[in-house]
């Protein structure tokens, strides 16, 4: 074992960044620690303003043989990475529970397979995606997607890996090379996959992996004059310095930026549905940007709803999330744990009352909380928690509801749970969110759009959106005169 390569779970990582083809020691390097018991987990490469040129550099060198690699062998290569990832499935499952804390179960049966099906999806979506010809006038419109060029991915920590390869698949399968940065938080899945990458056959140079803090790495990648695409999930402040720095290259950005996002609960809603939607929120420990953490209840079943969701909500087992009964892992790291008892503080300080929870627990999670007696412009309604943490309103007509659903800054989804279609369409037109549910939660098809309104966030991904953020589409119009041959 060399002095860069830590054992994870009995799982060899290496900590060096992927650059070129080749690992890449830094100067320094910064400790990853485990949310699940504190045990340090490696001491990972610190990049800097040198890594990051580095790597596009290399983006750079790959990308013309890449972009004219033919769609057929370049979905070969997607889908040889995915098979990648399932041979190694159970690998990249307890490495990312030990770097996360995220569940073990839900790693092996669904998000670890996702992150299989994002390579494959997208390998096969390429090879559908029509140049369909069409008329105007007797000329011909040629529309075609052409590779963008490197393109800069940036990924937040609360789902690593299927968070990157929902932005690396399309990348690759548009034709563009891609650097990713991952989350300092978790950074050791992304190394896993750049190992996975190369023994596919995916070319040096076509995705490198640098690892670092924000500033130190991240300023140099995205205000690079080499970087033709941008893609972030995370923070709105973050986005905003990001799409600064990318602002004097004029280079798209994709940004996913999280939410508030409200449950509207009708009373003619199956309430017991309605509940278990509710105690949805605090999967993996409220730390989704989707989650619906403002739950909006109509007044004449507001007291029956709250009865039921207690009561449902204490059969949650929270503790080791290696542990298959456990239903609520700890808190990624101790400074969101104390991000998210300073919001529950402040408001029950300004005059929230607590249901369940508030409170810390073992130092490592954050007990599942809900709040009540909040006002619609409390900062714990208002600004987004990424904890366990729901607040209950309460709504007197399908007016107020939706005011108070659509009165934040914030616009990424909504659920609505109604015992009346034609309800559920009257008021999911009126909602501003890019993804409203009906009577469900977090069903996911990768050829939907995907992105947010307001600062949730700019663009859509997904299906033919993916490709049309990650190429230059192009319109060739040809017209029938003036051929001299015809050959």
């Amino acid at each position: 074992m060399s002095e860069h390569t830590t054992t994870v779970a009995g799982v060899a990582v290496d900590t060096r960044h992927w650059i070129g083809g080749e690992r890449v020691a830094s100067a320094g390097t910064f400790t990853d620690v485990s949310p699940v018991d504190g045990a340090v987990l490696g001491e990972i490469a610190r990049g800097t303003a040198a890594e990051a040129a580095a790597a596009v550099a290399a983006a750079k060198a790959a990308f013309p043989a890449w972009a004219a690699t033919p769609r057929e062998e370049r979905a070969r290569l997607l889908h040889a990475v995915a098979d990648g990832v399932e041979r190694r499935l159970e690998e990249l499952a307890v490495v990312e529970t030990a770097d996360n804390g995220a569940l073990l179960r839900s790693h092996r049966r669904g998000v670890m397979p996702r992150v299989a099906h994002n390579f494959r999806f997208f390998a096969d979506w390429l090879l559908r995606l029509g140049h369909e010809d069409f008329d105007t006038r007797g000329h011909t419109n040629h529309v075609s997607w052409d590779p963008a060029g490197p393109c800069v991915l940036i990924t937040p920590w609360n789902a690593p890996l299927m968070l990157a390869t929902w932005k690396v698949a399309p990348a690759l399968a548009a034709g563009n090379t891609v650097v990713l940065k991952p989350a300092e938080w978790s950074p050791l899945t992304a190394s896993l996959l750049a190992g996975i990458a190369a023994e596919a056959g995916l070319p040096a140079g076509v995705l490198n992996v640098v690892q670092g803090y924000g500033s130190e790495i991240g300023d140099a990648l995205t205000s690079h004059p080499d970087v033709r695409r941008i893609s972030f999930t995370g923070s709105v402040p973050t986005a905003r310095r990001i799409a600064a720095s990318a602002a004097a290259n004029l280079t798209p950005l994709s940004l996913e930026l999280g939410g508030k996002s409200p449950l509207l609960v009708f009373a003619d809603a199956d309430l017991d549905l309605a509940v278990d939607l509710a105690v949805e929120q605090y999967d993996n420990a409220g730390q989704v940007c989707l989650a619906a953490t403002r739950l909006l209840v109509e007044e004449t079943v507001a007291e029956e709803f709250t009865r039921r969701f207690v009561e449902r909500a204490a059969r949650l087992v929270q503790g080791d999330p290696r542990d298959e009964a456990t239903d609520i892992g700890p808190t990624v790291h101790p400074r969101q744990l104390e991000k998210i008892d300073g919001f529950v503080r402040r408001a029950v300080a300004a005059g929230a009352r607590t249901v369940i929870g508030g409170r810390p627990r073992d130092g490592r999670y954050y007990a599942p909380t809900l709040l009540t007696d909040v006002a619609q412009d409390a900062e714990i309604v208002q600004e987004e928690v990424f904890g366990p943490v729901l607040t209950l309103q309460t709504f007197g007509t399908e007016e107020e509801a939706v005011r108070l659903a659509n009165d934040t800054r914030f616009g990424l989804a909504a659920t609505v749970a109604t015992g009346d279609p034609e309800r559920a369409r009257r008021v999911t037109a009126r909602l501003v969110a890019g993804t409203v549910w009906v009577n469900c939660f977090f069903v996911r098809d990768l050829q939907a759009p995907f992105g947010g309104s307001r600062h949730s966030g700019v663009g859509r991904e997904g299906g033919t959106w993916s490709f049309d953020f990650y190429c230059d589409v192009k319109n060739t119009v040809t017209s029938p005169k003036g051929w001299t041959s015809h050959g």
